[in-house]
């Protein structure tokens, strides 16, 4: 059997999937980030092709009708659809590389079903620290925000347990401590780490 390529780290807003995915492929170059397809405008110092693909909405559901894009979500709060870019991954996975795709609950079961992927979820050990976390990332974030992001993220913790290979948690001050289960996760699962 072949050696797994493509791996799910997800969580909810404010979890850290991102930093982790940035710390495996600064530390292991086997390792690259898929970039997902958005019909959300681009935020100041993002770049096409690094942060996302961005197109209009016409444009992304001709992807979607190519092939293009698979799998993907419309987030309401943000009013953008997002989803797997497979001329990105594909890319990638011709390249030997090993793909970590940030997504949510509907793309982790598409990974796994279409990719062999393993999925681990990073869980927050509180929902004070999540608090804490959206308030430090944003100090401009509005309290009806911060409310709305923290409903969809204890869904998203509901979900975690029955969705997901493995859980991970994640507080303040533990980078390290979460990074190295990662790793041995990945180990466990016959990933080249």
């Amino acid at each position: 059997m072949s050696r797994k390529r493509v791996v799910v780290l997800a969580g909810p807003t404010g979890s850290g999937e991102s930093t982790f995915t940035n710390e495996l492929v600064l530390a292991y170059p086997q390792f690259t980030r898929a970039v997902s397809a958005t019909t959300r405008t681009p935020r100041p110092g993002e770049q096409e092709g690094r942060d996302y693909y961005f197109f209009s909405k016409e444009q992304f559901f001709e992807h979607v009708q190519d092939g293009s894009i698979p799998e993907h979500v419309f987030v309401r709060d943000r009013d953008a659809h997002y989803g797997t870019y497979l001329p990105d991954l594909e890319a990638k996975l011709s390249s030997e590389k090993t793909v970590i795709v940030n997504t949510d609950v509907h793309g982790a079961r598409f990974f796994k079903q279409s990719y062999r992927a393993t999925t681990i979820f990073i869980k927050p050990k509180s929902m004070i620290t999540l608090y804490n976390r959206l308030v430090r990332r944003d100090p401009t974030i509005q309290k009806d925000e911060v409310i709305k992001r923290l409903l969809q993220a204890s869904q998203e913790i509901i979900e975690s347990d029955k969705e997901y290979d493995h859980i991970v948690f994640n507080d303040d001050g533990e980078f390290d401590d979460t990074v190295t289960a990662i790793i041995r996760i990945l180990r466990t699962e016959g990933y080249a780490v």
